[in-house]
């Protein structure tokens, strides 16, 4: 059997003042640790990855554990094996390094291509320093780089927003990932005075990116991600797909097992059909002190048609009804619930229904139409 792994690396050369994932600052001799917890944990399990995500934190800060860690996993030959980037961590002699460990995708934080964005933003690198990193990325054989930029920065606007779209498109990346930027309450960014671009606007910013995608040869195929068709922008072959398969997992109800603090799980190791979910505390020397790391179990969960549609929707291919039907429930009632949405964010064929562009922009509130709402007539 085979799965996906998320490795969390904690450490960071600085946080953003908006981000709310669990870090602390780079010390070596912590993540040496560290990296040696995390091979512990992954040699308890028999099942061989593949697909292997390192998220952060800034995982190409300690690029070096990384690649110590990569020695010492089981994948496949096929394996889809990303790491987090940030541009101002990435060398000739770190890329070198991944690469030749199996890392064969990359993860940019880029965020915008406007230095005034990405100062409000308080990112440390400039537009050239991520461009300069993306094009050695490509010099150093990376066939397959996805960068993440991030819509409703305040001061942005949808030709803004269309220009970073612009540049990345014209740096040859394969992928985009494009988030709504989110203010969490317990980071410094919530107690700044920034303003946000209204939700008009924000529609905006969101619809121009997609269309500005398109246009340069991108796929839409989940609510922020695009990615290229296979084999373009680069003349090194690449995978057959663009698509990110270890999210895709997360979007399918498939099975994936998180190693490192904060890191989730969605795991069945004892062969019940019905998965556990579990999480690690944000404790980085009780994981590195403990054998196996201790997890604490939220739910053991049999997968229904609630939280398999809730995911699955997310995705431009949507749901089919031959899905709905596995759940028992039938093509029938769903169109019944299809009608509680307003046409112009349904696409509705005779396979299943999608989420339009349009759509997504008010998901939360579709999709929980779809999956929860009573199954009544709407006359």
């Amino acid at each position: 059997m085979s799965l996906g792994l998320y490795v969390h690396i904690p450490f960071c050369p600085g946080k953003c003042p908006y981000c709310d994932f669990f870090s602390v600052a780079y010390d070596s001799r912590t993540s040496y640790s560290y990296a040696d917890a995390v091979i512990r944990n992954a040699e308890h399990y028999r099942e061989r990855f593949d697909t292997v995500y390192f998220g952060g934190g800034t995982p190409s800060a300690a690029w070096w554990d990384v690649c110590r860690i990569m020695g010492r996993l089981r994948f496949t030959d096929d394996a889809e094996i990303t790491v987090e980037a940030n541009p101002n961590t990435l060398t000739r002699e770190s890329l070198s390094s991944l690469k030749n460990s199996g890392v064969n995708r990359l993860s940019v934080g880029v965020q915008s291509f406007s230095n005034a964005e990405l100062r409000v933003l308080g990112r440390t690198h400039t537009s050239e320093d991520a461009s300069n990193s993306i094009k050695l990325a490509l010099e150093c054989g990376f066939n397959n780089v996805s960068v993440d930029l991030m819509l409703g920065i305040p001061g942005q606007t949808p030709d803004s927003a269309r220009r970073s779209v612009k540049v990345a498109a014209m740096l040859g990346v394969h992928h985009v990932s494009a988030y709504m930027l989110k203010i969490e309450e317990r980071t410094p960014f919530a107690g700044m005075a920034h303003k946000l671009p209204d939700e008009n606007t924000t529609a905006q910013i969101y619809l121009a990116c997609g269309e500005e995608l398109e246009k340069r040869g991108f796929t839409q195929y989940e609510i922020s991600n695009f990615r290229r068709a296979a084999g373009d922008s680069t003349p090194a072959a690449g995978p057959a797909s663009y698509e990110c398969r270890h999210n895709l997992k997360y979007w399918t109800s498939r099975e994936y097992l998180g190693i490192g603090t904060a890191a989730h799980s969605f795991y069945d190791g004892e062969g019940s059909g019905c998965p556990q979910r579990f999480f690690v505390m944000n404790d980085i020397r009780e994981f590195i002190k403990q054998r196996v790391q201790t997890v604490i179990i939220t739910e053991r969960e049999e997968v229904n048609f609630e939280s398999y549609a809730m995911l699955k929707l997310r995705l431009s291919e949507g749901l089919t009804f031959a899905e709905c039907e596995r759940f028992g429930l039938r093509r029938e009632a769903m169109m019944k619930r299809c009608r509680l949405v307003p046409p112009d964010y349904l696409q509705i064929t005779d396979k299943g229904i999608a989420i339009t562009r349009e759509g997504f922009l008010v998901s939360n509130q579709i999709i929980r139409k779809l999956i929860t709402e009573p199954v009544v007539q709407v006359i």
